[in-house]
Order: C-alpha cells, then structure tokens, then sequence
C-alpha cells in the first residue's frame, strides 16, 4: 500500500489481494459472522479480501466515529473504504493493493487522502502510522506524477512515430522499463533527482535500441553509429557470455543537456545502478527491444509486493490517478516573450524537475572555483594558530565522508554509494567556502588572525560540515516537492537526518545557522528559509532531547548564578540584535584590548546581565588566561532563548487569533504561563514540543478564567497553522517509554506540575505579567532576500560581492538589474520604467469584513502613473507606482551622472 519500508522489506502477511494461499487460508472474512453489519459493507470488504479481525476493527472505526455521509458531502462506501485502509494500516493487515482500494470505492488518489484526513475530527481517529503512510503515498504520487509528465514532454522531443500504436508500445515499454528500474534502484522511491536520473538511463537504453526512422532528427544525429549496428555474428554466438552494457556517450550527453541535467552523476547512476538493474533482467548484451508483456509482469509481482498504487495507469489516464485541479496547475504557464524586444526567448515552464534542475546547477556553479581541499588562505588561518589543525580538519572530513556514503546509500539504495560521494563532496567544497569568509570577516571584526580556539573546535567544523550538507541535500529535494521535513529521519534524508549521521546535537548546529547564511551571499532564498525552519526545529523541539547539552547548561546557569543565562523577562522586550557570530558562540578570541585585568573589571554581572547585547570576552583555546583576567562562557544558552522566546509568543499569538479574539485580556496572561514554564519548568521540554506547552497553556488559563474552550477545539484550529504535524498533539510523552494525546499530558502532567501557578490567576492578586517580546525582522531577510515589485517580475536586492552569471539564472528571470553596477547606458533602466508602466497589476480587493478573497483585477498603468480598473481608480495603488517611477527615474539620473563623471575622469579635457 504505501511506498516500502526502506529499512526491511514487507512483511510475509502482506500478499497479493489475488494471491490463493489468502482465499485458502481462511483468514477471508466469513458473511456468517457479521450480520449485524451493512451487507453492502460485508461486501466491500470481501472484495477486498480483508481478514474478520480488519472488518471487525473498520466498522467500530465507523461507527464510533459517528460519521454522518451527508456531513463530509460523500456517500456510505467511500468512507466505508477509508475505515477499511485505517484498520488494515494499523493491524498491518494489508490484504489488498492502493489501486484495488481506489477503484472500489470510486476515487482518484488524492481525493482518497484528502477523505481519510477529514475523518479525523476526534483526535485520536487516525494514528500516526495511517498519518505517515498517507503522507508517503501522496509524495510518491506527486513524484510519479511529475515524472511521468515530463516523460510524455521527453518522449515526444524523441520518438517521431507515424503510427499511434507503434508510439504507444515505445512509451510503455519505456515508462514500465523506468518503474522497474526506479523500484529495483532505490529504497526511497519518492526522491525526485534520482528517479529522473534514472529515467535518463533509460531513456538513453531504448533510444539507441529504436530504428533511425523513428526517432527525431536530434536524437537521430546523437545516437553514435555503433549503438544502432546489428549484432555481429561473434555477437551471436557469444549469447552465453552477453558483453556489459555499453553507454552512448554523445546520446546520454545529449538527453542531459536538454534537461540541464549533471553529466557525471547520470553517469554515475548508469554505471552504479543502471547496469546492475539490466544484468537482472538478462538485458546487458541484448540489442532488441524488451517486450512490454514481460517487462509488465515484473512490475505486477513489484506492485502487488508493495501493495502499492499502479503506476503503469498514468499510461491509460486512469481515473483513480487523475490530477485534480491543484496538481494541474503545479506546472505554470508559459510566460510570453520578453516585452523589451531585445531578446524574444520563450522562458520554459517551471515544473518540479526543472525547479530542481535549476537549483542544482545554481549549487553547482556558485561552487565551480571551490575545492574540496582547504585553500591557500584557509591554510594560511590554520598556519597562525597556536595549535594548527590542518590534520585535524582533514582527517575529520575523510572520517565523517565514509560515514555519509554509507548512510546515505542505506537511506536511499545501497548501489548510491557513488552519488552520496557526489554530494559530500558539493558539502565539503561549500564547507571550506563558507569557513573562509566566515574567518576573513572574524579577523575584519576582531582585528585578530590567530583562531586557535575556534578553528581547534571539533564540533564547530562538524557543525559548519553538517549545516553545508544540509544545504546540499535540500537542494536535491526539489522545491516543489518538499515535505518540510515532516517525515521520520528514518525514511527521508530531511532534516534532522544530518544531525543522527554525524551523533551532532541540535544545541551546537544550531550555534553555526545565522552565521552561515551571513557567510554565504549566494544562497538561494528558499535555502535561506530552509535553514530558518530548520532552526525553528532545533528551538521548538530537536534541542529539547534528553540528551542534550542545553539541560546541562540550563542546570549550571542555576547553580552557578552570574554567568550564561536564559534570557530573564525583565528583557523579553529590548530588540533583538542579531551581530552574534558563531565565532562568538564557539567562545573565538576576542581584541586583546577588551579582557580586563581584575582591578578594572567591572562587578559580577547579574543575571539580567546575561542578555545584553555584548561580544563576551574569551581567551584562545592554546592560551590559559593571563593572570587577573577572568574566563567568561559563551553566550549561546543566551541568544537561544531570546530567538524562543520570541518563536514561542509568535506562535502563541497566530493559534490565540484563531480562538480567543474576543478575549484579548487573556493573550498576555497566557504568555506569562508559557514564559515562566519555559524558563523554571523547562523540564517539561525535555523531549516533547514547544507547541504543547503552549496549547496545555492555553487552555489551563482559559479553564481558571472560566472562557468555554475546548481541547478538541484547540486542536483543530492548531491543525490549521503552517508547518505542523499532528504528531504534536497525538503523541506526547507521559513518562518514560509512555505516550498518548495531549490531552492525558495535561491532565497527568502539565496540571499536576504547575497546578498551583495556574490558580494564582484566578486570585485577586496574580503574578505580574511578562513582558511580550519586541519581534525584530528576520536575520535572514537580509541581504540576500530580494524584495519583489508587486504584479511584475522586478526585484530590488542589494548589491553582492558576486553577481551570478547569465547562465546560472533561474528561468522565471526575465530581466535582472542590480542597482550600483556599471551598465555603460543608462538604457536598461529606461526598460525597467517601461516594463513596470506596461505590466498588469493584480489587486485582492476585499469587501469591507468579507475575508474572501474577490477575483483579480486587471490595471493598466499611463504614462503619468495613473491606475485605472474598469472605470475605478485606486489612489494607494497609484501613489505606489508613482513613487516607484520617480525612485527608478532618479536612480538611472545618477546612474548616468556617475557614468559621465567616469567618463570625464577617464578622458580629461585639455
């Protein structure tokens, strides 16, 4: 049913719906026994050949539930079919495969999913098995789907066939050929850049296999004249002993290059996996076509295995994979041409695999002078410590790349071994990148060259290493397609995947995060936002581990008194600067200047004193410190808990909106709850979430207040805020090796906890409130993030070191200009004042207390700046333009200045 467990195959109990040992085992249900159920009930169930104990366990799901057809708009079977799946995923009792289910309940894929998460309006209606299976299903469907779409597009670029049924043959031998390679290949089938990789393969095999006369001129011309010759006779009598598959280079090379696709690593596949994948099926030697009846029914024993969803009916349009409206729209229209004139090319649609494509080649060629070896200036850094750590580092990086390969190659197919080399070492490259400018700028800041301390760290450099692969491996996602990292690390390589690999706590990569965004200009702003919401992980629960060393300094901080401390409330609302370097939170030298001697230095600081905003003096790890100074900790534990604090009141106030608007005296009361169970109860975090103190807070104030709110109710508004996961509030640890719903954690633990905080609030005389937090804009925001002109495809973002190449821009680029560089001509911001006058704008006018969204409107913009929309005129929307008309005309009068002023300088009059 979902996609197989990578870790184990599926169990022996799993077998064909069809399969004879289930008919004559006598685990088919028996009529006999459930009278008392709908027959028509009965009757789908023995279509299905589930088991007594499956159809028992589905109709108490139904009628517990109390579902009612007409509530959830869907007739009786649909959902009979839905509380089958529920039992049989949960009793691990799959009788039958997805596509027997869809097709017996009448649904497409999606809308199947879509019906299993609207039963769950209890929460514990759908555990968390039912959740991730789902999950896998729908990812794996939009991957086939994306891939089988651009199959088609690929197909057609290739194949010139007179005849439809000649054409239809070449395209499911192929599409069942890619399926079975794709399944025989990989353990995790849902990820996108190695399917397509391996689709290529493919591709390149039945191509050079097709008659000359069939195919198209480009591909005609690519296939090398020894891919097409017939076997010889040596050939022929050699059948016993079939030559290894022989690649066509310039075919391959050609197939890569019209999907931007890396040459070396589809090599890699081809010859890692590919090859391996043919010998199994007796196709190395063999130049004939494989017929579709047996690749077929290799896929059939592959499928039913499974119990998965038929993919060979993409080929059929069969209805039950049918994309509904959202899923069609996922590939964007094809904009027009270039209104400039200059440059009439067509942009290609930005489909998933060519979203990905391009981030690729962005990764690849901001890297292409980067090395996977330290540079001359790095080496220069590691020459001036103390203790020089060149070996050190190097020997880190081979021992933790052995590491990578082979848990990447169990995570994604034991024959990726090779790829995981490829990307480690994009990882590494960009490792000793980002460490570069992260010390030039430390040595810009502190006027210092010697960083023994932080360069001697050992989880500073795999931190840095650990956040570059990250950044490698999102990228290889596919933006289109991420789950946010949603799924167990055991089945994805999302984050927090890394951290495991590496043994890394969350609480030291989460020290590196700020200042490698800093250190990198290129990285791409869906990057930027990756590493922001991985960040947001690490705070929200990932730290939280009982493991972790954030207990450990939290436990000191209260013994120890003055010191690194949380951040007390007295400061929740002083901005939040973000001038912290990891150079400071791995305790970097620091001006000699500023270490005190003990006659000068100021008092013991109190623990107010831990948030301010200063660099904290720290002495070289090859240095003891000098007499009369004084050692000071880092300022991590700090800065983690104002980025918390902050998290928690943002989150906090996004669910208080969904439920508590007509009671706003109560957001700050609860606040103060969560606060203070944050920061002198932070034991309740140890490993749960964030989000569940902050629900159990919710509704614990709400109860000593008497406002009716329900923890059912909290749950289902929470289950509509971004980026969360129903795990959060369905499995929460209760004590040691115990789980269950939020709602036991309350009652068992968060209650009897803080029991007696609570009831101060329901006093006369409660305890004073804290602070809310002064919400600075993102860090990461700036200055890489560029800001984008309404309606038009103008950005404005601040000028980089590094511009990136024509050839590196993503295709939705129509026209790029960064202010500050030299042009020649002043023409080109002529064309951006022109553009911006001639594009359509799109307003969302709304009613006044109508949240509904009303349809677009059309604006046309004249020469003086002037809006017009069906005889209406929007003078916010006018002033807008006009300023933006005014600021982009007198930029290009200063740009032309400036160009006349160089001019003059370089030709001086006599």
């Amino acid at each position: 049913m979902p996609p197989r467990k990578r870790s184990s195959g599926t169990g022996s109990s799993r077998r064909g719906a069809s399969s004879p040992e289930l008919r004559q085992s006598g685990s088919a249900i028996s009529p006999q026994q459930h009278t008392e159920k709908d027959s028509d009930f009965v009757t789908l169930c023995k279509e299905l050949f589930v088991t007594n104990t499956v159809c028992n366990r589905a109709w108490a799901i139904w009628t517990s539930a109390a579902i009612s057809a007409e509530k959830i708009n869907n007739s009786n079977r649909p959902l009979w079919g839905v509380c089958v799946f529920i039992s049989a995923v949960d009793l691990e009792e799959i009788s039958f495969t997805f596509t027997q289910l869809l097709k017996a309940v009448g649904l497409r894929l999606k809308q199947f999913c879509d019906l299993v998460r609207k039963l769950d309006e209890n929460v514990d209606t759908i555990s968390s098995e039912v959740n991730s299976t789902v999950m896998k299903l729908e990812k794996k469907y939009d991957v086939s789907l994306a891939l089988y779409q651009r199959f088609g597009k690929m197909c057609n670029s290739i194949y010139s066939v007179p005849s439809e049924e000649k054409r239809q043959e070449l395209l499911r031998s192929s599409w069942i050929m890619f399926l079975l390679a794709k399944g025989s290949a990989l353990q995790m089938e849902d990820d996108l850049v190695i399917s397509f990789q391996i689709l290529l393969c493919v591709l390149e095999f039945c191509t050079k296999r097709c008659p000359s006369t069939l195919l198209q001129p480009l591909y005609k011309s690519a296939v090398s004249a020894t891919a097409q010759s017939p076997p010889t006779r040596t050939s022929r009598r050699n059948k016993a002993k079939p030559r290894p598959p022989e690649m066509d280079v310039q075919l391959l090379e050609t197939l890569c290059k019209e999907s931007d696709c890396s040459m070396d690593e589809v090599k890699n596949v081809y010859q890692s996996s590919f090859c391996a994948f043919l010998d199994s099926l007796s196709l190395s030697g063999s130049q004939e076509f494989p017929a579709v009846e047996t690749l077929s029914k290799k896929y059939d024993e592959l499928y039913h295995k499974n119990k998965d969803f038929d993919a060979r009916l993409f080929l059929d349009d069969d209805e039950t994979l049918c994309p509904g409206k959202e899923e069609a729209t996922k590939v964007e229209m094809m904009p027009k041409k270039n209104q400039s004139g200059e440059e009439n090319v067509l942009v290609p649609p930005q489909t998933p695999i060519r979203a990905a494509m391009n981030s690729i080649q962005q990764l690849r060629g901001g890297l292409t002078s980067a090395s996977d070896q330290p540079s001359g200036n790095l080496i220069v850094y590691f020459k001036n410590c103390t203790v020089d750590p060149s070996e050190e580092i190097t020997k880190r990086v081979g021992q933790l790349g052995q590491i990578f390969c082979q848990k990447f190659a169990e995570a994604v197919g034991q024959r990726c071994e090779g790829l995981g080399k490829t990307r480690f070492t994009l990882g590494v490259q960009l490792h000793y990148k980002v460490m570069e400018s992260m010390l030039k700028s430390e040595e810009k800041r502190l006027s210092v060259q010697n960083f023994s301390k932080l360069l001697n760290n050992a989880t500073f450099h795999t931190s840095l290493l650990a956040s570059a692969l990250e950044v490698v491996l999102a990228t290889y996602v596919g933006g289109s397609l991420k789950n946010g990292g949603s799924e167990s690390p055991e089945t994805d390589l999302c984050f927090p995947w890394i951290l495991d690999v590496f043994q890394l706590h969350a609480f030291d990569f989460y020290k590196v995060i700020e200042s490698f965004i800093k250190a990198e200009p290129t990285l791409k702003h869906d990057m930027i936002e990756h590493l922001g919401r991985c960040e947001h992980q690490i705070m929200e629960s990932i730290a939280w581990k009982a493991d972790s060393p954030l207990f450990e300094l939290l436990r000191q901080s209260r013994e120890e008194g003055p010191g690194e401390q949380a951040e007390p409330p007295a400061t929740l609302n002083q901005p939040l600067q973000h001038n912290h370097t990891a150079a400071d939170l791995y305790l970097s030298p620091l001006r000699p200047s500023r270490q005190l001697p003990a006659a000068a230095a100021p008092p013991a600081a109190p623990p107010a004193a831990a948030a301010a905003e200063v660099d904290p003096p720290a002495m070289p790890l090859s240095q003891p410190p000098a007499p009369g100074t004084k050692q000071h900790r880092s300022n991590s534990l700090s800065l983690f808990y104002k980025k918390l604090y902050r998290m928690a009141y943002l989150r906090l106030k996004m669910l208080f909106s969904h439920l508590l608007n007509s009671h706003t005296e109560l957001e700050p009361i609860i606040w103060t709850l969560l606060q203070h169970t944050l920061q002198n109860e932070y034991e309740l975090m140890k490993d749960r979430h964030l989000d569940q103190l902050m629900m159990s807070a919710m509704y614990a104030i709400c109860k000593v207040k008497n406002v009716d709110l329900r923890f059912k109710t909290i749950v289902t508004a929470y289950k509509e805020l971004p980026n969360t996961n129903q795990e959060t509030f369905k499995r929460v640890l209760i004590r040691e090796g115990q789980y269950d719903s939020i709602i036991v954690f309350y009652n068992l633990v968060f209650m009897q906890k803080l029991k007696t905080n609570i009831l101060q609030y329901s006093s006369p005389r409660p305890p004073p409130l804290s602070p809310i937090p002064h919400i600075p804009r993102s860090p990461y925001k700036y200055p890489s993030s560029p800001l984008r002109v309404p309606g038009g495809n103008v950005y404005i973002s601040p000028l980089k070191s590094n511009r990136l190449t024509p050839a590196a821009m993503t295709p939705r680029s129509r026209f790029l200009v960064s202010i500050g560089e030299s042009f020649g001509t002043s023409d080109k911001f002529q064309k951006i004042n022109q553009m911006v006058s001639s594009t359509d704008w799109s307003l969302k006018r709304r009613l006044d207390g109508d949240a509904t969204p009303k349809p677009l409107k059309k604006l046309r913009f004249d020469v003086d700046g002037q809006d017009e929309a069906d005889g209406s005129k929007s003078s916010c929307e006018s002033t807008m333009i006009q300023k933006l008309a005014e600021i982009t005309s007198t930029r290009s009068r200063m740009q032309e200045q400036k160009l006349k002023e160089e001019a003059e300088k370089d030709n001086p009059e006599p």
